[in-house]
């Protein structure tokens, strides 16, 4: 049964259908956006290159807390990338695309293993649990 908590889990907390969903809907997204970008052709060592670039908006914790909490969220979260990929596409502008693919990879890839967005209390402190 799941359970409606308005702080971050913790790892005693149950697992709920709804966290296995979260995680499931991230392999599913890193799934799709590398199947995609196989299909277009695009550069595999780009892709390694830059899948763990989102990860540079840690660097915002370096200021405090909730900065970085914000930076984080804006390099992972849908909204972006998927805002990028449109543009791309409807461009026929490649790189774009690719960039857009390579990020929305990071960000299922994230989510598939627990990671997810941060609330300003502290780093660990995630929307998918405490890491």
């Amino acid at each position: 049964m799941s359970t409606i908590n308005s702080k971050p889990a913790d790892r005693s907390t149950p697992i709920s259908l709804a966290k296995v969903l979260l995680h499931l809907e991230g392999l599913a997204l890193f799934g799709v956006a590398v199947a995609v970008y196989a299909q277009q052709g695009f550069s595999w060592w780009m892709f390694a290159l830059l899948l763990l670039a989102p990860d540079l908006a840690m660097l915002g914790y370096l200021i405090s807390v909730p900065t970085g909490s914000v930076v984080y969220n804006l390099l992972h979260t849908y909204a972006l990338p998927l805002a990028l990929a449109a543009i791309g596409y409807g461009a026929g502008w490649l790189l774009g695309l690719q960039l857009a693919l390579i990020w929305l990879a990071h960000i299922g890839m994230d989510r598939s293993v627990g990671y997810g967005l941060k609330y300003p209390t502290h780093f660990k402190d995630t929307h998918l649990a405490r890491v």
